[in-house]
């Protein structure tokens, strides 16, 4: 029985999972928008958003206890400077889950964006999205 059982295991070593939430998290904050599977999307969007939710006040400590948590100064300096101030109207609700239509190819897991609500996609961003079929029509 899973009483009082908290978190998903997704198949991974405690190590591996810490290593996953790091990754996809600051994937997160570097590019606005990340493609992943629902359960991990469920799973890190708590983390997520107690991270921008730190970020809206910009402090020494609040710096420190980031760069703890994600380990990746790049993205603890985005996430301070761009996004923190960028959601200080907003009282939490700071990232959504998208459903793709099509599951993942090999084992049919259901594949979703986990973006920030405030993400607007570059050009570069909208050409890499864009399915590769349409430009070997030429």
């Amino acid at each position: 029985m899973r009483h009082r059982m908290r978190g998903r295991r997704l198949g991974r070593s405690t190590s591996h999972r810490r290593a996953l939430a790091r990754n996809l998290v600051s994937s997160l904050f570097l590019h606005g928008r990340v493609e992943t599977t629902q359960a991990k999307a469920k799973e890190y969007k708590a983390m997520a958003e107690k991270l921008v939710t730190l970020a809206r006040t910009k402090d020494l400590h609040r710096v420190r206890q980031a760069v703890a948590t994600l380990g990746n100064k790049t993205a603890v300096r985005i996430l301070f400077d761009e996004i923190g101030p960028s959601m200080q109207g907003r009282p939490g609700g700071y990232t959504r889950i998208l459903k793709l239509g099509k599951p993942r190819l090999g084992d049919k897991g259901p594949r979703v964006y986990w973006e920030l609500v405030n993400y607007v996609p570059t050009a570069a961003a909208a050409a890499a999205d864009a399915p590769e079929d349409a430009a070997a029509d030429d």
